[in-house]
Order: structure tokens, then sequence, then C-alpha cells
């Protein structure tokens, strides 16, 4: 059986915990409101934007995304239907599928990233120091390699 938390793990703990549920329902919110998409559709569109022809394997997208199989053909067939990416087979080998950012889901990304900057920076960022905000990428950073 584990060791019971001291009170100052805990207290880390529940802080943590609490805080980030809170800020992430905050986020997706305010992200939905804004502009109509979750924060999977946002990351989905920021990870495929960032890479080679705006376009990954389905599994490679599942992996930097932590999603499970399951859960990335959920979500791409879902912004599929929106016209936001499109699935197609690998040219490489014919058999795997990859995921393209189309150019509709590259303008909705470009749209969304100046108002979701605004509530990252007002909900997060501007909250803390330079040396917290190191400290938490240090420490997730981390927990993230583990």
């Amino acid at each position: 059986m584990a060791d019971p938390l001291t009170e100052s793990q805990q207290l880390a703990w529940r802080s943590f915990v609490e805080s980030s549920w809170a800020l992430h329902t905050h986020l997706e919110d305010d992200l939905r409101a804004q502009t109509g998409l979750s924060m999977n559709d946002y990351h989905v569109m920021v990870t495929l934007s960032e890479a080679p022809e705006h376009r990954l394997r389905m599994g490679e997208l599942a992996s930097r995304l932590v999603f499970s199989p399951s859960r990335i053909t959920y979500q791409i067939s879902s912004m599929v239907k929106r016209g936001l990416v499109r699935k197609q087979p690998c040219p490489e080998d014919g058999r795997g599928q990859e995921a393209v950012l189309t150019d509709e889901g590259m303008a909705a990304l470009e749209a969304a990233a100046p108002m979701h900057l605004i509530t990252v920076r007002d909900s997060f960022i501007d909250r803390l120091e330079p040396d917290e905000l190191a400290v938490i990428h240090r420490v997730f950073d981390k927990i993230r390699k583990a």
C-alpha cells in the first residue's frame, strides 16, 4: 500500500488538480464561445500547422497529443466533417492514414489564435512571474518525460 500524502503534499496535489481543471474548463469554454472550436480541435490544428506540409500520420499525431488511437480517430472524424482537416493515405506506404490541415482549418486556427492567446495570458501567463513560469516549465517537462 502506498504511503499517505503528507499535509504539504496533499495541499500541492489538490491545488494542482483543482486549478488545472478550473483553468482547462475556462480555456475550453472561452475558446468554444468565441470560435466554436474545442481545445482538442485547437491543439490538433496547432500540431498539424507546425508539421511539415501540415500533415502527420494518425499514430504520430495521437502520440504528440497523448490521445489513444480511438480518441484520435473520433477527433479527426469530427474535424473532417467540419472541413478543418482531411484524412488521406500516407504517400510512403499507402497503408497508414495521415491527418492533413485544410486551408479552412488553417484559416480557423489563424482566426482563433489571437483570441485564445488573450485568454491564455489573462488566465495564466500574466498572473505569474517569469521565475514561476520557469519552475512550472521545469516541473511539467520532468513529469511529461517520466
